[in-house]
């Protein structure tokens, strides 16, 4: 093989890894996989509620399969609630940032990550028939590649301790899926686009060297 040759080989043998990775090829969930996730649901403690486990099977037996956003509106506690492994004197954020110590690995290791994420520049201002609404302090969007990911997540048993860190800075939140969904850039398209703009230019280095050899 020539280096023209080994170039795009490593080039698209990296987009592959990429593309393996940050898509799901498991298709929707099945009736298998949501008896179990249901039965995980049920046996935490405390046991999930019937309106609960409801909503958990319609967003499962709906799922496309497809990856998903997560919309988020957060309002943090002046000062977290102290439960247990909350240290006086520490914020909401510091006890928030200890339940993304399990989260963001999880997330990562599944392409899981933000899509839009800051902090609100005043309060709601256009609010309808949601009384006690007005206030928010952060907004988000976090990309989900799969349901399945995100239930293997929320349904770790790690997950509900740190779950409490989540509880103790947040004085509400509501957090709803929305899926399709639309963004301006997929990382798959633009990866593409990289690679393949590097791999002229390469491609067109080495041609160069070739012919000022002969």
């Amino acid at each position: 093989m020539t280096r023209t040759h080994w170039i795009w080989a490593i080039l698209v043998s990296l987009y592959v890894l990429f593309f393996s990775w940050y898509t799901s090829f498991g298709g929707p969930l099945t009736e298998a996989e949501i008896a179990h996730y249901i039965s995980l649901a049920e046996s935490r403690e405390p046991a999930a509620t019937p309106e609960r486990i409801a909503l958990i099977r319609k967003f499962m037996e709906e799922d496309t399969g497809d990856d998903f956003v997560m919309i988020n509106v957060i309002d943090m506690y002046d000062t977290p609630l102290q439960v247990a492994g909350v240290s006086p004197g520490e914020s909401s954020e510091d006890v928030l940032a200890k339940y993304m110590e399990y989260m963001i690995p999880q997330l990562l290791k599944r392409a899981c990550h933000p899509v839009l994420y800051g902090t609100a520049a005043a309060n709601a201002m256009d609010i309808m028939n949601a009384d006690g609404m007005q206030h928010w302090s952060t907004g988000a969007g976090m990309r989900y590649r799969s349901r399945r990911d995100v239930l293997d997540i929320s349904m770790n048993p790690d997950f509900v301790g740190s779950h409490d860190f989540k509880i103790a800075a947040m004085a509400k939140t509501i957090a709803f899926p929305i899926d399709p969904w639309i963004q301006g850039g997929d990382p798959r398209f633009v990866l593409a686009l990289i690679l393949s703009a590097l791999g002229c230019g390469l491609s067109w280095r080495e041609a160069l060297k070739s012919r000022g050899e002969d």
